[in-house]
């Protein structure tokens, strides 16, 4: 018995902020509704992603949610409604929403549920983002998405994004707010456990049942990119979200790989399954 799941948590578009869920299917691509939509740079043909704050971290001023029907007629069963700041809304459906979003970017750019081939995206080097900031031009990586699960979705590496309260609670601990935001780590299963922080380092290749049916297999501790230390809509920017990983936390994310500041782990699905808050996290 490892814990319990204390929350599940979508992002219908990549890199925008995601939703709270009352109960999902997860499936071999992951948690339905998550990352079913991304930002494409028409200029780069690359993926739009935060991991690179000087173009895209305006996404994380954004709000996505599914919602299965609206109450105004303005979109169709499960279409993503995007929220503003301000309150304004535009539906992934709209006619117009490549050009709202390419506004606000200042950068030409389409959504899309189809993931261009090859999809890829430029990382910035989390180190120089702390060391010369948001807005500085600093060394990228080209990171090719979904390495870790089935080809065409949107997510990072792996379906399935798992973090512990312990290591919310440790990273609070060691950071001079006292305090750790999830929606900085952005992860789909949030599980109540006891353990020591940093929990997760131990699952490594382990398997993992939640509820009645799931079950994963972790393939990779999460190593952290600059997205913690940005604003996310209230949220303001916060560098010692990445900064408390790098002094206590650097870890190799998987065996004969370099040690990276990491916190929570990639699964893949084993056995699909529904999943709510309440129930239980064992070894399987």
């Amino acid at each position: 018995m490892l814990g319990t799941v204390a929350a599940l948590r979508r992002y219908p578009v990549k890199s925008m902020l995601g939703e709270d869920v009352d109960a999902g299917e997860v499936t071999s691509t992951g948690l339905v509704g998550d990352r079913r939509l991304a930002v494409v740079s028409r200029r780069t043909g690359k993926i739009a992603s935060a991991k690179l704050p000087r173009l895209w971290r305006g996404l994380l001023t954004l709000s996505a949610a599914t919602d299965r029907a609206a109450t105004d007629g303005a979109a169709t069963d499960g279409a993503v409604r995007i929220t503003w700041p301000e309150g304004k809304i535009v539906w992934s459906t709209d006619a117009n929403v490549d050009a709202v979003l390419s506004g606000l970017l200042g950068e030409p750019v389409t959504l899309t549920a189809t993931p261009p081939p090859g999809a890829a995206l430029d990382r910035a080097v989390p180190d120089a983002v702390l060391r010369d900031g948001v807005d500085a031009q600093v060394p990228a990586e080209l990171m090719e998405i979904g390495g870790g699960g089935p080809p065409g979705t949107f997510v990072d590496f792996a379906p399935l994004h798992l973090l512990t309260t312990s290591t919310l609670g440790r990273i609070a601990e060691l950071s001079p707010h006292g305090r750790a935001d999830l929606e900085r780590y952005r992860p789909n299963v949030v599980i109540r456990t006891t353990a020591p922080g940093f929990t997760e380092n131990d699952w490594l290749e382990r398997n993992i049942g939640i509820g009645d049916g799931l079950v994963v297999h972790v393939i990779a501790r999460t190593p952290r990119c600059a997205v913690p230390t940005l604003a996310h809509g209230a949220l303001p920017r916060d560098p010692e979200a990445l900064r408390v990983l790098t002094r206590h936390n650097r870890v190799e994310p998987a065996d004969s790989l370099d040690p990276e500041p990491c916190a929570g782990v990639y699964a893949e699905v084993l056995r699909p399954g529904r999943v709510r808050p309440g129930d239980t996290v064992r070894l399987a």
